[in-house]
């Protein structure tokens, strides 16, 4: 398992500078913040290919519908603390809407509307003080 969570690292890691464009999953020439994840989830083959329905970038201000936090659930299981290579969702709006993946809690890799993926601090910034969860997918079941 751990050389899985230091692959889900290394794979997240490629896709560093690659700019944020909404629905687009192009290493180097575009991602979102959910995208990224199954992307590099997928490359891991730690995970199939989900069909994800189109949606729009500012759905979470104006829908209660959890539909990030659906896609997550079909993988992962919620946990109390993140390890390498799980998930941290956030609150946006209504709903949890942002995303990114765990290299050492706080350190995390997302992709950020404009500055595309880049490594943050996931209690800092724009993150500061918004509602998070964490979720596994080595915690399945």
């Amino acid at each position: 398992m751990i050389e899985q969570r230091k692959a889900v690292i290394e794979e997240a890691m490629t896709w560093l500078r690659t700019p944020w464009r909404h629905e687009a999953a192009v290493k180097g020439a575009g991602v979102d913040c959910g995208k990224i994840i199954v992307e590099v989830y997928v490359a891991c083959g730690l995970i199939e290919r989900p069909t994800i329905a189109s949606y729009p970038h500012d759905w979470a201000l104006h829908k209660d519908d959890e539909r990030y936090l659906e896609v997550v659930e079909q993988y992962a299981r919620r946990v109390n603390y993140p390890m390498m290579g799980d998930i941290v969702v956030y609150k946006y709006g209504r709903t949890f809407s942002h995303g990114g993946i765990v290299r050492a809690w706080p350190d995390i890799i997302h992709a950020k509307r404009p500055e595309g993926v880049i490594l943050a601090n996931g209690l800092g910034g724009q993150l500061a003080n918004r509602e998070h969860r964490f979720y596994s997918i080595w915690e399945r079941g």
